[in-house]
């Protein structure tokens, strides 16, 4: 492969990159609808017509957006669970893996939660498989740590974990990141140990 590819293929990437940082914002801000190509490429640094180089469509760039995020959740727990000793430390390993997923990215929280219907029916087919399967690597985790806990249960403690942990990355902007992260683990670790 040549360099001139190579470099080529970096700058392509991290275009798209720009592009869809520059979306999560947008669509967080303004809500999906109320964003055109143009506000997205010139957000990103390029010309409207640019975008297309990369997307097809905004709506492409929004399933971009969620598939790809939900993608990385999915492999990131993964991840944290292969490489923990054991189940607790496993468990303690997603708490803060999703804390830093949700003090990082805010705005993809806010798309996710109030532009998922956007979706073509596919790619939101598509985020909700990735999102169930997240979901199951958690509960797989908690059925151990709590034997003889119904699975339906243990779901609902991960989702409402999800819920404390995403929402409050929005009301706590102003405080400083490390304090709120050691408060949300602390109150996912004893929302999900407690009998």
């Amino acid at each position: 492969m040549s360099t001139i590819a190579t470099t080529r293929d970096r700058a392509k990437a991290e275009r798209r990159d720009a592009l869809l940082r520059a979306a999560a914002e947008l669509f967080a801000e303004r809500g999906f609808a109320r964003v055109s190509l143009e506000d997205l490429g010139a957000a990103a640094g390029v010309s409207g017509p640019a975008v297309y180089r990369h997307f097809p469509g905004k709506q492409a760039v929004l399933a971009a957006l969620l598939i790809d995020v939900s993608r990385d959740l999915v492999a990131g727990g993964q991840a944290v669970i292969a490489r923990a000793p054991d189940y607790p430390d496993a468990l303690r390993g997603l708490i803060a893996f999703h804390v830093e997923f949700a003090l990082s990215n805010p705005d993809v929280i806010v798309v996710q939660d109030r532009d998922l219907d956007s979706l073509a029916d596919e790619d939101r087919s598509t985020v909700r498989t990735l999102q169930r399967s997240y979901i199951e690597a958690w509960v797989n985790v908690l059925s151990v740590i709590h034997t003889g806990v119904p699975v339906a249960e243990l779901r609902i403690r991960a989702r409402a974990t999800f819920g404390l942990i995403n929402s409050t990355p929005h009301s706590a902007r102003t405080s400083p990141r490390a304090a709120v992260r050691e408060l949300l683990e602390s109150m996912a670790l004893a929302a999900l140990t407690s009998p």
